[in-house]
């Protein structure tokens, strides 16, 4: 279960999922608050089961409309595990799984919840106690869920995203028209948000262009900081080196136009986006924040930077647009270990963590 069936890296990491699962074992049903997106037609045309639960409040009478339908649904089609994968998930269809008598009812902790509303956090904390078990999505999680949270460390599981490598994978260096004439792409692909720190790689790229001219910045992505990041451009006089795309379903047709990928969250989880990167042959530099240490081993995979701090990464910057070399051994190095973040790896974690839960719940039909 999850809100929506967009573009976020949420709803991708539910659709992989969905695809990857073991058919033999297991026959997943996809809930949603709102219908439709690009991962719900995905889904569709997959074949998988999909139910619209239609919850635009968790305080008005529609919520009970919508529990209503959610334990009609699992019980018509006998479901033995509900897993919610983000927040609004959680606050609504824990309590309504467990009320349900769902054997196995799961949730997810993929960000810290300091970025959500706070009415949100102390619900969550409802959910935590209901559910049986909470899946992470790298380590950083965990210890948030610990140290912020409270939550016992026995109840959390472990599982890293997946991202499909038949689609990200290394391939030719290819420019569109806009960028054709860079010398080298320093790019990000992005949700623009405050959080994701896009503006932090605004401030260091202009101090490297003015060092090295000729480079360029690509920023594909589309959010609430659009306006604010093309103001800022034209500030500091950079405008023309500046492009920015609306965000696309064709990721990795930018990935591989892109020389140096940059991840400058100021918060962040496992990003998929700085998977898709490292998959897609990108040198990758990114802040020493959440799970980005976990995937970016420093000299080995990527190169790092503190949280927030332009000038340290117009330096990283700097350094991988000097020495190609340094460039092509990271990028290498970053592809070359993907293979464990697969859909199908995940998918392979995920189902572990389900079917230890069945075991020790029991399936069991549901009845009236």
């Amino acid at each position: 279960m999850v809100r929506t069936l967009g573009q976020g890296g949420t709803e991708r990491q539910v659709a992989e999922l969905a695809k990857a699962l073991d058919g033999a074992s297991f026959t997943p049903h996809v809930a949603c608050f709102v219908g439709g997106g690009h991962r719900f037609e995905e889904l569709r045309e997959r074949g998988v089961p999909l139910v619209e639960i239609p919850l635009r409040s968790f305080v008005r009478p529609s919520v009970i409309t919508a529990t209503r339908r959610l334990r009609r649904y699992l019980r018509e089609n006998g479901i033995q595990i509900v897993h919610t994968f983000d927040f609004p998930a959680n606050i609504f269809g824990v309590p309504a799984a467990r009320a349900s008598g769902t054997p196995v009812v799961l949730a997810s902790q993929r960000g810290y919840r300091r970025v959500y509303p706070w009415r949100y956090r102390r619900l969550l904390r409802l959910s935590d106690w209901l559910a049986h078990g909470i899946v992470v999505n790298c380590e950083a999680m965990r210890r948030h869920l610990i140290e912020d949270c409270s939550v016992p460390a026995g109840k959390i599981h472990l599982c890293y995203n997946g991202i499909d490598l038949g689609v990200f994978g290394p391939g030719p260096r290819e420019r569109p028209p806009q960028l054709e004439e860079a010398r080298l792409v320093i790019g990000a692909v992005s949700a623009l948000r405050p959080e994701k720190g896009i503006h932090i790689l605004v401030e260091a790229f202009a101090q490297a262009v003015k060092a090295r001219p000729g480079i360029r910045l690509l920023i594909a992505g589309d959010g609430s900081e659009r306006e604010r990041l093309e103001a800022r451009a034209v500030e500091l006089g950079i405008r023309g080196e500046v492009v920015f795309e609306p965000s696309t379903s064709e990721v990795a047709r930018w990935l591989h136009a892109i020389d140096v990928f940059v991840l400058p969250s100021l918060s962040e989880a496992f990003s998929n986006s700085l998977m898709e990167a490292m998959a897609c042959g990108c040198a990758v530099v990114a802040s020493r924040v959440g799970g980005n240490p976990e995937l970016v081993q420093e000299g080995e995979t990527g190169l790092l930077f503190e949280r927030a701090n332009a000038g340290e990464l117009a330096q990283r910057l700097l350094t991988l647009i000097d020495d190609q070399a340094l460039r092509n051994r990271l990028a290498s190095n970053a592809a070359g270990g993907m293979e464990r973040y697969s859909s199908a790896a995940s998918a392979e974690r995920m189902q572990g963590i389900y079917e230890s839960f069945l075991r020790k719940q029991g399936p069991r039909p549901l009845s009236e």
